[in-house]
């Protein structure tokens, strides 16, 4: 059997680190057993659509039992993915040596025939992000459920067909009919004048970027059957009173992203209109309408196309000329007329199901109206790899998004305090995304541990029941018990400590920082409790964001993983020479940063670490 090392994540087998700009050159090198009779070593290098390349390495030197093999190659002006293995000959007999069975990059296996091959992210030359976005800390927030800014507490102009709940602290719910079909929405009358009038909170807060759900008109509560995509519902306000939203929030360091859901409209909508409520001739009401184009229809008019099989949600053609021309490329497009208000960037929701070219477009657009704007996109794997209707997506290589919503960083820290992984494997998964990120989206992951779409951070921290085994009264009624609650919290503050000083950009979806539980939705967009925060847990939010904000170090930092036993997870961050890793002027520094997950004391050797240099930024008061 082959004896053979190779480690795509240490720099003496793979140089330089990761994900490279179009035509790099890599130098790649393996150790070879020395008790081989060894009749050659080549590497395989392989395009994603299967084209391969076999070149022979060289022997480099030695070290101790083993050769070394070397090779140099120069990837090639196209981005997109391309993948390594090794084939060695020995004895006369064929080895092959590639990525580990679960495909997480670092030290390999070896193989028969049909080996695992490692993955090179090789993306377009000079591509940034915006440095506001990597120095910043998100919140986001669901507008109808944040804060009623009017003084009598009433919703700024009722809906048809609405339940409106008197009381702000009342557990939300769909009114569904017996076919399962949500029949009335409930309002709690949260608006843009109530983001307003917190804009103080959240400055207190230390949030630099607020990321809304949407704000268009249209006629749930959600806002994801867009009606009017260049309308501000007026339940939240209307286009001045957002207008002063970006301006106040600017003047205090906050920008305003929006979501935007551009992969379908409303059954309910100026361009739909099903029901006759707007005074536009709907495609659903004339093959002559203007909208017409933009849906597919299997029988006119009654038959269509719709996100999921949604009826409420009809479908869109992204690449319809009228389409492109009203979101993106007219003066007055939905990308340039919220640009010109005053917003920082977009989220695009359920970005998988929107063509390459739809977000290549966009992105384009929104770069023209404001340079330094952001797309962040809905991605709940690993985005440098994701496949969409047996599409490779190009998400990361330049052309498309700034950030996703890092839901494997949610992921890989839940399992670890959670206990069904150790701190090994927890290292391994986060170096997987580092290896295949480009930097500069890496440290512009959006690092979130709740959004509207899961269940509370707080409810899975306490590991409270699963949510099939309860019945949807019981889920309403459901809180952990006292005990539950502050293991909960406690597990929290190792959460957001590691969201705080981790590469990627912390984000925090309301009511997490004050200990608002629920399952999911609609039970997880529950009201923000003003009057009744748990305090304490909102002290120590304040208190760390406040040490994000203040070390750059754990901005921008350079960031080594350390495995040091497998109840605590580790890692560093460090600014040396005065730059930091994208060569911008900041203060040297050195973080060390350590959460234990059990309730053991553990002696740590940290050999390579100054520990008479190192203090505590943490006050005992919070902990």
């Amino acid at each position: 059997m082959l004896e053979a090392i190779h480690n795509s994540q240490e720099l003496f087998y793979k140089s330089p680190f990761g994900a490279v700009e179009c035509e790099s050159s890599i130098d790649i090198q393996i150790k070879v057993s020395k008790k081989h009779k060894i009749d050659y070593v080549k590497l395989n290098l392989i395009t994603d659509n299967g084209k391969r390349r076999k070149t022979d390495m060289e022997v480099k030197g030695e070290e101790g039992d083993y050769f070394i093999y070397s090779i140099n190659i120069k990837m090639p002006r196209e981005v997109g993915l391309y993948w390594y293995n090794f084939k060695v000959s020995i004895d006369s007999e064929i080895y092959y040596y590639g990525n580990n069975i679960e495909m997480l990059g670092g030290i390999g296996d070896v193989f028969r025939s049909n080996p695992l091959s490692y993955q090179i992210t090789v993306y377009k030359k000079n591509n940034t992000t915006a440095n506001w976005l990597k120095d910043g800390i998100i919140y986001q927030i669901f507008p109808d459920r944040f804060y009623n800014g009017l003084e009598d507490g009433l919703v700024l102009k009722p809906k048809r067909d609405m339940v409106y709940r008197a009381d702000w602290n009342d557990t939300p719910k769909y009114i569904k009919d017996k076919t399962g079909r949500v029949e009335f929405f409930d309002y709690f009358g949260g608006n843009l004048l109530g983001i307003i009038k917190k804009l103080p909170y959240l400055e207190e807060l230390g949030i630099s970027i607020i990321y809304l759900n949407p704000v268009f008109e249209a006629s749930s509560n959600h806002k994801y059957d867009t009606g009017d995509y260049k309308k501000i519902d007026a339940m939240f306000g209307d286009e001045l009173l957002f207008r002063e939203l970006c301006e106040k929030a600017r003047e205090k360091g906050i920008r305003i992203i929006l979501d935007g859901v551009f992969s379908h409209t409303g059954s309910d909508s100026i361009y739909f209109n099903r029901y006759g409520h707007y005074d536009s001739l709907g495609a659903y009401q004339s093959k002559k309408s203007e909208y017409f184009s933009w849906y597919e229809f299997e029988h006119y008019p009654y038959n269509y196309t719709s996100w999921w099989g949604v009826d409420a949600l009809p479908n869109v053609d992204e690449l319809d000329k009228g389409y492109l021309d009203y979101i993106i490329n007219d003066e007055d497009s939905v990308v340039n007329k919220w640009s010109k208000i005053g917003i920082s960037g977009w989220r695009l929701d359920v970005a998988d199901e929107l063509p390459s070219q739809f977000i290549k477009k966009f992105k384009s657009q929104l770069k023209k109206a404001d340079s330094e704007s952001i797309l962040m996109g809905e991605v709940w794997e690993n985005a440098s790899n994701k496949k969409s209707y047996d599409e490779r997506r190009e998400y990361l290589l330049g052309e498309e998004l700034d950030s996703t919503m890092n839901y494997p960083f949610r992921k890989t820290l839940i399992n670890f305090c959670l206990g069904s992984i150790d701190s090994d494997r927890a290292v391994k998964e986060m170096m997987k995304i580092y290896e295949h990120y480009p930097r500069h989206h890496f440290y512009s992951l959006m690092n979130l541990v709740g959004s509207h779409d899961i269940t509370r951070i707080i409810t899975v921290l306490g590991q409270a029941p699963e949510e099939s085994e309860l019945s949807q009264s019981q889920q309403e009624e459901f809180k952990l018990k006292s005990d539950q609650y502050e293991l909960a919290l406690k597990r929290l503050k190792l959460l957001s400590l590691v969201q705080m000083t981790f590469p990627g950009v912390p984000s925090i979806y309301y009511g997490d920082e004050v200990g608002v539980e629920g399952y999911s939705d609609p039970i997880n967009r529950r009201t923000y409790p003003w009057g009744n925060e748990d305090k304490d847990i909102l002290k120590w939010f304040k208190f760390i964001t406040g040490i994000r904000n203040t070390y750059d170090v754990f901005k921008t930092g350079d960031f080594t993983l350390l495995n040091l036993d497998k109840d605590v997870f580790a890692f560093t961050r460090e600014i040396k020479n005065s730059k930091d890793v994208f060569d911008r002027d900041k203060k040297n520094n050195f973080g060390l940063v350590l959460i234990n997950r059990s309730s053991r004391e553990i002696d740590l050797k940290l050999e390579d670490i100054d520990k008479n240099k190192l203090y505590s930024v943490l006050d005992d008061k919070y902990i």
